[in-house]
């Protein structure tokens, strides 16, 4: 299985930068050819690498209420049903679950009345304390840095490496960490298939 190079990281930051750049403008870029790049970033996507391509939204321009960082405090068994509750809510910009269970979420609060924000898409029975901070301006800004690909072996979740290998099953890329465990998957997968 191929790793992420130099040239993979470079078109990852330009899409970053503006992912409806055109496959022409970073051919030049990298040196490769707009066909190229365009089998590279199909590469990115059926790797999960690149998982979409979207469209950022001033909020400022289009919502009222004001813009503030949620920290709810909440019990550790409750932490993904309230980042769940959050993610993909239409005031929410973004929500984290932190490794001792809170949830962060920034979010355009209508009318002032975070309280009532929190227990209309949460529930307040699920929070045991809210901490509220306005938010004068920020930037989300992912990077690519010097990152390679983590991508984990179907078979036995290992991480596979350069060594790895990927297979199509039935239309789908599959990657595996060794030809063992490929091998392991496509005759389990041939055996479920006979059974059908």
């Amino acid at each position: 299985m191929r790793t992420l190079d130099e040239t993979d990281r470079e078109i990852l930051r330009l899409l970053l930068e503006d992912a409806r750049r055109p496959y022409s403008d970073i051919a030049e870029r990298v040196d490769l050819s707009a066909p190229a790049v365009s089998d590279r970033v199909d590469r990115l996507e059926e790797t999960g690498v690149i998982e979409g391509f979207t469209v950022r939204v001033d909020t400022d321009a289009l919502a009222g209420g004001i813009q503030a960082l949620l920290s709810l405090a909440v019990a550790p068994g409750d932490a993904d049903a309230v980042y769940d509750s959050l993610a993909g809510r239409d005031r929410v910009e973004h929500a984290v679950v932190t490794a001792d269970a809170d949830v962060l979420a920034l979010v355009r609060v209508p009318d002032r009345d975070v309280r009532g924000f929190v227990d209309r898409t949460v529930g307040l029975e699920h929070v045991e304390g809210v901490s509220v901070r306005l938010v004068d301006r920020h930037e989300w800004s992912p990077g690519v840095g010097e990152t390679d690909l983590a991508v984990d072996c179907v078979e036995c979740d290992n991480t596979v490496t350069a060594e790895g290998e990927s297979a199509r099953v039935d239309g789908t890329l599959y990657h595996f960490c060794c030809a063992s465990c490929r091998r392991n998957f496509e005759e389990r997968y041939k055996r479920l298939e006979e059974g059908a």
